[in-house]
């Protein structure tokens, strides 16, 4: 069973071995391993049961490093690391040899972060290789947001969990791709569309759900939990599922608050739902009900990120 602390040093040894560590990041937990060998990039997919054509993420500490590992940076995308790096942004870029194909899914392309977490940017810096880490949970199944959930998922499969404490924001990164050098996002994520463009500029969306997809979380099925789910209006469906003990997922509080009902965010602040999110599915999927339901957040900002895991979620169920 993993261990869990805060002992960068021991993290750093199990990685240096091709051996798996989570980390914490201001996002959800990852499930790291070297990301230039290709035996731990392995071991990553094998132990979340991750299909082999799903891209993964490689981590950095700084964006001094990426010349490592990418051949070009378009001018738009120097731009937005300058301004969210550290942070929740993921730029998908043309890849050097160095870079393992299984980390791309043959792509030629690699998707990079700087993630702002302060343990795993301090583990980062000490190691001479960056860290390729999706999130350590099983594939498609709710991300993880705190230690204990990794543990509770994937510790008999990896020796130890760094342990960050609750990811502040929640929902994984925003994954930008730049093609012929305009730039497009191919996942919403903890950066809003509104934030890239006030940097840049107007920017394509291109959220593929595929069998062959360019970045993480394209997916047409993802981040679901193992009960049935389906979003809509909460009081619609509850006159479809009469009879059956049902969980019920809100933004914000109802007049009558029901029985194994959960509020993103009381004081309907959408950084706050972004971060209660996964939590909030895992606890219902914990609970003896026999579904789950679900609205949407208004769609704006960081809220169309929302949306689209619980879309993604619903997938799984229809």
């Amino acid at each position: 069973m993993a261990t869990k602390g805060i002992d960068i040093s021991l993290a750093k040894a199990y990685l240096e071995a091709d051996e798996l560590v989570a980390v914490p990041t201001e996002t959800v937990y990852g499930l790291a391993g070297n990301a230039l060998h290709a035996k731990a990039v392995a071991k990553i997919f094998d132990a979340k049961n991750r299909p082999s054509f799903d891209p993964l993420i490689i981590h950095v500490p700084n964006a001094e490093h990426l010349e490592r590992y990418v051949k070009k940076i378009p001018k738009q995308a120097e731009q937005l690391i300058n301004h969210f790096w550290p942070g929740p942004l993921t730029v998908v870029l043309p890849k050097k040899e160095i870079i393992p194909d299984l980390v791309t899914a043959g792509l030629d392309s690699v998707g990079v972060r700087c993630p702002d977490h302060h343990l795993t940017h301090q583990l980062l810096r000490q190691l001479d290789f960056p860290l390729a880490a999706p999130s350590a949970n099983p594939f498609g199944y709710v991300s993880p947001t705190t230690a204990v959930h990794v543990e509770e998922q994937l510790g008999a499969k990896i020796p130890y969990i760094l342990d960050g404490g609750p990811c502040k924001v929640g929902i994984e990164s925003t994954i930008m791709g730049f093609e012929n050098d305009k730039p497009i996002i191919y996942r919403r994520g903890g950066i809003s569309n509104e934030a890239i463009e006030r940097v840049i500029g107007p920017v394509e969306s291109r959220l593929h759900s595929t069998s062959n997809p360019k970045a993480p979380g394209q997916l047409q099925s993802h981040y679901a939990p193992r009960k049935p789910f389906l979003l809509g209006d909460i009081d619609q469906l509850l006159t479809t599922v009469k009879g059956k003990k049902v969980g019920i997922l809100r933004y914000k509080k109802s007049q009558d608050p029901a029985e194994n009902e959960i509020v993103l965010s009381p004081t309907e602040n959408m950084a706050e739902a972004a971060q209660n999110l996964f939590a909030a599915l895992r606890q219902l999927d914990a609970m003896n009900i026999d579904l789950i339901i679900a609205e949407k957040v208004p769609d704006i900002g960081i809220g169309k990120a929302i949306n689209d895991r619980l879309t993604r979620a619903a997938a799984a169920s229809s």
